[in-house]
């Protein structure tokens, strides 16, 4: 695949694993197993038992180890085999099984698929999404039928909003005409786009002193390695305030793909509102309405693209390009960029088991 590895993807949410079930999902091409010790510490391995190549999510777990269903091999948290039922009960010293280390944040569990030792620096800090009433905050998740560069895309590039999105999220036709001014770093991508629209967006107009009354918006997002969009978005009436999550009603939001295979993608979303923080109802209500939104707006489009395209050589295909288009075209060369280098290092030519901390 054409992908990072040397980086942390999100293999779950927190929410997804629980106390005692097997929990596995293909990633980066890769079956995963993934289930907490006793201790609540989750553990990832490749989900696939050295022996006769039997899915582990298939067994059992036996206290902290995971026994596997065809012969009952038993595997503990660091891959090795600890028990073998058969003949003398001798365990084959090359029967181990790949682990991954893992770190959970934010809400999510993030894995590190890549053979270099795991770099914690290397996951960006979303704190603020760990930040206030446990009510103002959630997340969902989603499967694409799409390469994860394209969902990056569209993230990144938000004009679409009026000609895909229905009331809720329209900018009345305020958001197209801008160019966003982007910002650049060696791993960064941001691009921002600030206007004024009547009504205000329908997410927020509820919340604000006037609800048909102008008010000023703005868009943030940052990208970063290897499909992390950070978008912040807010509104204001007053206009002796900031265009930020300081003054603004609005929201702190993280997108984040995971590739599956070339041709799917885990996806994933987190919010943190600053309005109405205490009332869970209505973050149940949010969320839904938000992966509604993805789910049968987006998505649909997002997935024809890629059936239409029938690769994932974007630029092979001799794209038309506008100005909306700098963000994510910078994305798309910063990341081919890191690729390229990762494919080059040392460390991609080494066969050492990464194992992690337990």
């Amino acid at each position: 695949m054409k992908a990072l590895h040397n980086i942390w993807y999100v293999a779950a949410m927190s929410t997804e694993v629980d106390a005692s079930a097997l929990f596995h999902r293909k990633i980066l091409d890769t079956s995963v197993l993934i289930y907490r010790k006793q201790d609540g510490t989750p553990v990832a391995m490749h989900d696939r038992c050295p022996h006769r190549f039997a899915p582990l999510h298939l067994g059992k777990r036996v206290g902290d180890e995971v026994s596997c269903l065809y012969h009952a091999l038993r595997f503990d948290c660091s891959g090795r085999c600890t028990h073998n039922p058969h003949g003398a009960g001798a365990t084959p010293p090359n029967a181990r099984v790949r682990v991954f280390p893992l770190l959970e944040r934010h809400g999510f569990i993030w894995i590190w698929m890549g053979e270099a030792p795991a770099d914690p620096t290397k996951l960006p800090d979303f704190g603020p999404l760990d930040d206030g009433h446990p009510n103002a905050f959630a997340a969902t998740y989603m499967h694409m039928k799409a390469n994860y560069e394209l969902i990056v895309d569209n993230v990144m590039d938000l004009s679409h909003i009026d000609h895909v999105h229905g009331e809720i999220i329209t900018t009345r036709g305020q958001l197209s005409p801008l160019t966003p001014r982007l910002t650049e770093t060696p791993t960064t991508i941001t691009s921002r786009s600030e206007w004024t629209q009547q009504p205000p967006l329908m997410i927020f107009s509820p919340f604000m002193a006037d609800p048909q009354a102008s008010a000023r918006h703005y868009f943030e997002i940052t990208w970063t390695a290897p499909a992390n969009i950070q978008l912040s978005v807010g509104a204001v009436q007053d206009d002796s305030k900031n265009l930020d999550l300081v003054d603004c009603i609005g929201q702190y939001d993280l997108h984040t793909c995971t590739p599956e295979t070339a041709d799917t993608t885990h996806y994933f979303f987190a919010t943190r509102r600053n309005h109405l923080v205490d009332d869970g109802e209505f973050n149940k209500a949010k969320i839904q309405a938000m992966h509604t939104a993805f789910e049968t707006e987006d998505g649909p489009v997002i997935e024809a693209v890629h059936a239409e395209m029938g690769t994932d050589d974007f630029f092979g295909l001799h794209p038309v390009l506008i100005c909306n288009d700098a963000g994510p075209i910078k994305v798309r060369r910063l990341l081919r960029k890191m690729i390229d280098a990762e494919a080059q290092t040392p460390a991609a030519n080494l066969r050492v088991r990464a194992v992690g901390s337990h």
